[in-house]
């Protein structure tokens, strides 16, 4: 078969992988369908590019995709870190892949699994995440599928996602990581690696690297603290004195992250990313660059090829005070209504008697208001409904500013000049609303 008419499908193809996979494959000539169950504006870049329900499909429906896309190449990007709302480690990466591998069984075609996995051991899987994936690596190699399982390092690319973009905002601050987390072995590897990888395979018949498992990293052995400082150099960082960060502060932002996944946000700090950095990451790539003749790049070569630009150095520096941003949010309207409805109703009631409204208006208008603020501080405070949470805050926070001009304007000048911070109130709400997006 030619290379040139190889029909590749990439699941998973607005991940940090998956997208640039997809991107590079077509970049090569190779038709590639990318499907994702959502994919962002920005990422629908041809007719290919599929949303679907991937992770309710049954395996006939996954068997006729395939046939009627003529697919000979499958790529599967598709993974979650932890267990939480609409995150299912055991559904996605052993349930599916066993209907993945159902599908491609019944599809009738000659097809090729390319399965992105996690490095590490049986021995040391001690997360849902390691253990499902290396569940899944299980089926995979008792399916009877022609399959190449790879096993990324930390991936370096031009974009930042999850736990790439974390340690770019350690680099970016004077802040670092406890010793023993310096130490633990972190081999990098590079997306164009990765890509190349692919479409080394994805050029060859299904017989070739048959049934293989590759370690894809970088050769040279490296720990957690060295890509770090890779980074503080780019960014400018490296002489800067730093604060460690203690032990019992990583562990409670981890735990803080497993709440706020209940919210539907998926921080890059969970229980799981720790454990998992704290286990390290390494392996043995020989096979992999014997293989394919692909000597892979050094952290050096990944991070220092160019310096930071400003979009870079903006990127990590808000990227943790995102959190804060969207947390006092919530706070400030939660607990201002929460305030006036509970705790000083009579004075704010007194603010509205004082100034002439109607009696039987006064309760209505109090009770309402504070209701309004709460009920904004849920809407910001959930992943989904936060965009339209951030929106109502700022029309309310507008219209108060402005309700306030007409019919009390002496409130501008009060001594605490409660009106006058309710501009720059808004103009974080604005900043949080266009930092919502993650990839």
């Amino acid at each position: 078969m030619n290379a040139d008419i190889r029909k590749i499908l990439v699941l998973g193809a607005s991940g940090l992988i998956g997208r640039f996979v997809t991107d590079d494959l077509r970049g090569r000539g190779f038709p590639v369908v990318g499907v994702a169950r959502k994919l962002p504006a920005s990422q629908k870049r041809a007719a290919l590019d599929l949303e679907l329900p991937v992770m309710s499909m049954v395996a006939a429906t996954l068997a006729r995709l395939l046939r009627d896309h003529r697919i000979d190449v499958v790529v599967n990007c598709l993974g979650v870190l932890q267990d939480g709302p609409g995150s299912d480690t055991a559904a996605v990466h052993c349930d599916f892949v066993a209907r993945l591998l159902q599908a491609i069984r019944e599809s009738d075609r000659a097809i090729r699994l390319v399965h992105v996995s996690i490095p590490g051991t049986t021995e040391t899987d001690r997360t849902a995440f390691s253990t499902t994936k290396r569940e899944a690596e299980r089926l995979i190699a008792e399916s009877g599928v022609a399959f190449t399982i790879l096993r990324p390092g930390f991936v370096v690319a031009l974009a930042a996602y999850g736990g790439s973009a974390m340690v770019r905002s350690l680099a970016a601050f004077p802040i670092d990581l406890p010793a023993a987390e310096r130490a633990a072995p972190f081999q990098p590897v590079a997306m164009e690696d990765i890509a190349a990888t692919i479409a080394w395979l994805a050029a060859r018949d299904p017989g070739e690297a048959n049934a293989v498992t590759w370690d894809l990293m970088q050769e040279q052995p490296v720990t957690l603290g060295d890509v770090i400082d890779q980074f503080r150099e780019v960014f400018g960082t490296g002489r800067w004195r730093r604060i460690v960060m203690p032990v019992f502060l990583l562990d409670f932002g981890a735990r803080l992250g497993d709440l706020t996944s209940l919210l539907g946000w998926m921080p890059p700090m969970r229980t799981t990313a720790i454990a998992e950095l704290r286990r390290g990451v390494n392996g043995d790539p020989v096979g992999w660059m014997a293989a394919t003749g692909i000597v892979p790049k050094r952290i050096e070569q990944m991070a220092g090829k160019r310096l930071a630009t400003i979009q870079d150095k903006w990127f990590a520096r808000l990227f943790p005070i995102k959190a804060l941003m969207v947390a006092s949010l919530v706070l400030f309207w939660v607990v201002s209504g929460f305030i006036a409805l509970v705790i000083s109703y009579d004075a704010a009631a007194g603010i509205l008697h004082s100034h002439g409204f109607p009696p039987w208006l006064v309760a209505p208008v109090t009770i309402g208001t504070s209701l309004m603020d709460m009920s904004i501080g849920v809407l910001i405070a959930f992943r989904r409904t936060a965009a339209s949470g951030l929106i109502a805050g700022i029309v309310a926070s507008l219209g108060y500013m402005i309700g306030a001009a007409i019919l009390t304007p002496d409130l501008w000048i009060e001594p605490l000049g409660a009106l006058v911070k309710t501009g720059p109130a808004v103009v974080l709400m604005l900043v949080a609303l266009l930092t919502l997006d993650n990839r």
